[in-house]
């Protein structure tokens, strides 16, 4: 885990470190830890679009050599988070109106196929978890709490993927949900839209819970769907 001045969103590295350990045993995994510490900085926020990095000055903060750092921007652009420009570093990549659009496509999808395949094989087991979380989702959104709202939010759709008895689909709707979060304003600060969330996560976890895979799939994919038009309105600021 990194730590970071949050109160410094300009993308200072000033703070960032990597954990305290046996670097040498750990040498063939230092490009991932590197990625693993920026990849977090990207997705909180930390380093804001267009924010460079220089090889030279994120191995100087990290106390590691060049090469990892290299090995790690190559990873990140990979994974659509940075751009690696030519004998200038590498560039935290903007979120673009295709951005929203292609996230969603994807997570849309997958989120229907895990809510169909929750219901159908464990709706046991998440009936007894969501009788412990929809209350809790429901006091929140009461409370007007967007914060608390917006972590029993991820966490109800952790339940579902879990549910969903798929390791290979369980780990590309990690990824595509922590993608999420660079979506830096939530769509839960619209005007209604905590009590339509609320409302929305309600009737799934209800169809979930009946063992009703077709309406799960289908609120599944009603929920992604009003996300990802709320997310492109903002982005166009209408």
């Amino acid at each position: 885990m990194y730590r970071a001045n949050m109160g410094n969103p300009g993308g200072s590295l000033e703070q960032l470190a990597l954990p305290s350990r046996d670097r040498a045993s750990a040498r063939g995994g230092m490009p991932e830890e590197v990625a693993s510490i920026l990849r977090e900085a990207i997705l909180s926020g930390l380093l804001a679009p267009n924010s460079w990095l220089r090889e030279a000055e994120v191995a100087r903060q990290l106390k590691v050599s060049r090469t990892p750092v290299r090995d790690a921007f190559r990873i990140l652009e990979a994974e659509g988070l940075v751009i690696i420009k030519a004998n200038q570093g590498a560039m935290v990549s903007a979120m673009t109106t295709d951005d929203v659009i292609e996230l969603s496509v994807v997570r849309t999808n997958l989120e229907e196929l895990a809510a169909r395949l929750a219901a159908r094989r464990a709706h046991q087991q998440c009936a007894e978890e969501f009788a412990e979380l929809i209350p809790k989702i429901k006091k929140a959104g009461e409370q007007h709490d967007l914060a608390e709202l917006s972590q029993l939010n991820f966490q109800f759709h952790v339940i579902v993927r879990n549910a969903a008895g798929n390791r290979h689909l369980a780990r590309m709707l990690a990824q595509l949900q922590s993608a999420t979060r660079r979506f830096t304003n939530p769509t839960l600060g619209l005007p209604g839209r905590v009590e339509e969330s609320v409302r929305e996560h309600v009737e799934l976890a209800d169809a979930i819970t009946r063992g009703d895979p077709d309406d799960a799939a289908r609120l599944a994919s009603e929920h992604q769907n009003r996300l990802s038009e709320l997310r492109i309105r903002m982005l166009l600021n209408m």
